[in-house]
Formats: structure tokens, sequence, C-alpha cells
């Protein structure tokens, strides 16, 4: 017999266990006694098994393979908060026993683009899919949970649309704004702008929501002219911050940023105006990005526990995988005011 015909009835006999057992020790079930699960993996290396996937597929066996599925217009790569939190999703996946395909999407109006991620999912390449950087509302993504496939979200609140294939894992926009502007208040700013996010995007709205409650909540006003349009990018930061002081008449004394990349890109904007900070006007982030530290002046930010949110997504959508979904998961993640030399007491 060559090794390379064996199937699976063949190694259930030879391993003296149940084809059904073969198969549970595949895909790493847990109710298989250890010395039953060391036996048939002895006979599987032995002869060289390796399940046809086709035929994995057709009969109903998970490939134990999630989908992470980044959007953006632009290279990902460049900011390594994107990276850590691809990173973290491979790290927690991998360590469950997944597999993380992984594919990049410039453009989810470019149907040809539009079909080819559909095809992942209806030709059972994956068990479910994770999106990251898309709209609050996303045809593609709303298609797919209607559909019936498992997706996880990062970054997502629609109103009433609970399934139980919708698996949501958000930051804590609105604390986090509380915590921030609290500090601001606290060191006696009165007159504090805000660089919002993508307005498409949940966090762009839900940041200006909280900074706006927070305001309120001390009894301060939100001036219109001290809210900065931009995007989540260092160069949206950039741009938006140039043009708004080319304008402006009277400065803020504080300047709260969506995010750590936005906030470097203002940063840069503010130093070529020859504005100094904190001297002149304080600056505070959202993320607490890898090189907010490093930056001068070192940024005080909102820091994000990325690795409680992407271990919390990845085990939701293994267990509505492994579990069949229950009901509707999201969560929320924790936020925490890093204190450093951006900001001062006037």
């Amino acid at each position: 017999m060559k090794k390379s015909d064996i199937n699976s009835i063949e190694i259930a006999k030879i391993a003296g266990v149940s084809r059904s057992t073969v198969s549970r020790v595949i895909n790493n079930y847990p109710n298989v006694p250890k010395a039953t699960r060391d036996k048939v993996m002895q006979v599987i290396e032995q002869y060289k098994y390796s399940p046809n996937f086709s035929a994995r597929i057709m009969s109903g066996m998970k490939t134990r393979t999630i989908g992470l599925f980044m959007i953006s217009p632009e290279e990902v790569f460049h900011d390594s908060l994107t990276t850590s939190l691809i990173t973290g999703l491979i790290e927690s996946a991998s360590s469950k026993g997944y597999y993380v395909l992984t594919h990049i999407i410039r453009n989810t109006k470019d149907q040809d683009i539009v079909r080819k991620v559909k095809e992942t999912f209806y030709q059972q390449r994956i068990d479910g899919g994770i999106f990251v950087g898309a709209a609050n509302h996303e045809p593609l993504i709303e298609e797919l949970i209607a559909e019936g496939y498992i997706v996880g979200i990062i970054d997502q609140n629609i109103e009433g649309r609970y399934e139980s294939n919708r698996v949501v894992c958000n930051f804590g926009n609105l604390q986090g704004m509380k915590q921030g502007v609290d500090y601001l208040a606290a060191l006696n700013h009165r007159k504090v702008a805000f660089i919002t996010g993508d307005p498409q995007r949940c966090s762009g709205p839900e940041k200006l929501e909280g900074f706006k409650n927070a305001m309120a909540s001390h009894g301060l006003e939100v001036d219109p002219r001290w809210i900065i349009p931009s995007d989540f990018t260092e160069k949206g930061g950039y741009n938006s911050v140039r043009q708004w002081l080319k304008k402006v008449q009277e400065l803020p004394t504080a300047i709260f940023a969506c995010n750590d990349s936005v906030a470097f890109g203002a940063l840069a904007a503010l130093k070529e105006a020859n504005l100094t900070v904190p001297d002149q006007l304080s600056l505070i982030g959202f993320d607490d990005h890898a090189l907010s530290s490093r930056i001068q002046p070192a940024l005080t930010s909102i820091h994000v526990d990325f690795t409680e949110m992407v271990h919390t997504l990845i085990s939701n959508i293994i267990e509505a995988i492994e579990q069949d979904p229950k009901g509707f998961k999201k969560y929320v993640g924790t936020t925490e005011l890093v204190i450093r030399d951006s900001c001062r007491a006037i």
C-alpha cells in the first residue's frame, strides 16, 4: 500500500478506533482521551496521512482557518499599530490551533474584489472571517452575515443588528474620550480642539460624541471652529491641522486627536508652524501607539488593551465556529490614561 493512498478508514483500522474518532483527532476536538489521540497521531505520522481538503469540506469538517480581511486603500504595514493588531490576531488564533488566511481589500466597491472575498466563504476555505478597517455599514459584511457566515468585525455598532453569527469587538471610545477630557480639564484647559476620525467608521462619530459628552460634563463649550475633520492616518492628521492653522483666528490651549497616528501628523504640522508642544498647545492622543513614548515630546495618550481585545475576539469567533452561534456577542475594550510630556497645566 502506498502511503499517499491511505484513507481515514484504513487509519482507523490500523489504530483500532472508529473513523469518527480519527475525525475528532484530526479536528482537534477536546473529548478524545490522550492515549487514544497519541495512538491515532502515531499512525497518521507513520503513514504520512493528510485528509483530502475537498473531502473534508464535503463531510462538513472544519478547516480550522479564519480569514483576516484588512480594508485599506493604503499600505497597512506602514502603521506599526495595524501591524501589531494583525500580529496579535494571528498569534491568538495560532495558540488555539487555527490558521489565519490574510487578504488586503483596497476597495470594497470593486465588484471583482468583492466576488473573490465572497468565494473564500462560499468555497468553505475558511470557517469564519474577521474584518478590520470597514465602514460601520459595509454591504459586503452585511451580505455575508445575512447568508449565515460567521463574521467578526473590529469597530462596528449598528443598532438592532444582533445576529448570532455577528461577533463585534470595539474600542472603549466613550470611556477613553472621557478620561482624556477629564485630564485636560484637571489641567485647567477650557478651550480644547478635537481632530475627528473617519466619519464612515464606527470610531469616528463615536469618539466625537464621547468628546462632546465629556466636555459638557465639565460645563465646557465645544467650539465648532476647533472641530478639525480628518481620518485615522498620520498623513490625514498633518494635512488637516496644516489647513486648519491657515484659517483659524483663535487657537485653543489643547488638542485631542482621535488616535496617536493623527496626533503624530498634528505634531509635525504644529512644529512646521513654529508652535511648540506643550508650551503653546497641549496635545493628547488615543490608542497609545508603540512610538508614542519615543517621540519628542512623549505623547500623552489613552492606552487601549489590544492584547485583550484580539484574544477575546478570536475566542468568541472560535466558540461560534465550534459550538454554533448561540447569541450576539459584543466586546468593548478597556482604556487607561497614560500621562507623558505633551500636556501641561495652565
